[in-house]
């Protein structure tokens, strides 16, 4: 039996942050170099969007390259910016067959006319479906987010736009890339590292957080069932004891 059937439908997270880690280690292991890994690795996303979309989860995020990847060997960079023009180029009918929105955040001036230009094609074609929305962090840090925040925060100060003294979080966050995107309620890390990357830091200030030994080409559907159970039994509280909780539950 499919753990699916153990999942509570009316409990989903809204949103499912992941990263996606374990390419490299798993090629390795099977003789490969790790290009073969990020192969094997778009499959494992076709897959989790699929079922992360048939399931009702409103919003994915996928760590899929961040700004200290681009140190990686550029034989590995540029592999890796390829097999993101062939996914675009090949997933963009999919995404607009399930209803699914394109939305990308990070740093994407980096990226090579080739990639802007399928990323461009993709965001466009996907902008008017309305179901799950799918957000891939691409050439993204949290620090560079936030820098980028407070640098745009201190221009507007700068204008006579903002006053200092009114800055809260709900200003500081509408300066961030996911400012119209909810924070993640789970936060998914495959490959047995126990780490946050760099990834969301601000948006995962009360996310969930599940970390399996799983290599992200391994992570199909019942690992993430399994990821999605583990949630339901966890008990949120922002802040708050049990007996609050529950009292208000009731």
């Amino acid at each position: 039996m499919s753990l699916k059937e153990s999942i509570n439908l009316k409990r989903l997270p809204k949103h499912v942050a992941i990263i996606m880690d374990g390419n490299g280690r798993w090629a390795m292991q099977r003789g490969k170099d790790r290009n073969y890994g990020h192969k094997k690795g778009v499959d494992a996303v076709r897959e989790i969007i699929e079922r992360a979309a048939e399931l009702g989860i409103r919003y994915l995020t996928l760590y899929a390259f961040s700004t200290e990847n681009w140190n990686r060997p550029w034989e590995e960079v540029e592999a890796l910016m390829e097999l993101m023009v062939n996914s675009l180029n090949n997933e963009t009918k999919k995404l607009v067959d399930n209803n699914i929105i394109l939305k990308v955040i990070g740093d994407i001036d980096r990226l090579s006319a080739e990639v802007r230009e399928s990323l461009d094609y993709t965001l466009e074609r996907t902008s008017k479906c309305s179901g799950m929305t799918l957000i891939v962090a691409l050439s993204y840090s949290s620090r560079w987010e936030m820098v980028k925040a407070v640098r745009d925060i201190s221009y507007k100060i700068k204008e006579g736009k903002i006053d200092p003294g009114n800055i809260d979080d709900k200003i500081f966050e509408n300066y961030l890339t996911t400012r119209d995107i909810p924070d993640p309620e789970l936060l998914i890390r495959t490959s047995g590292e126990l780490r946050i990357s760099n990834f969301l830091l601000w948006q995962i200030a009360y996310s969930e957080l599940y970390f399996t030994e799983t290599l992200w080409p391994d992570f199909g559907k019942e690992e993430l069932y399994k990821a999605l159970i583990e949630y339901q039994k966890r008990e949120r509280r922002f802040g708050k004891t049990s007996e609050q909780v529950h009292e208000k539950e009731n």
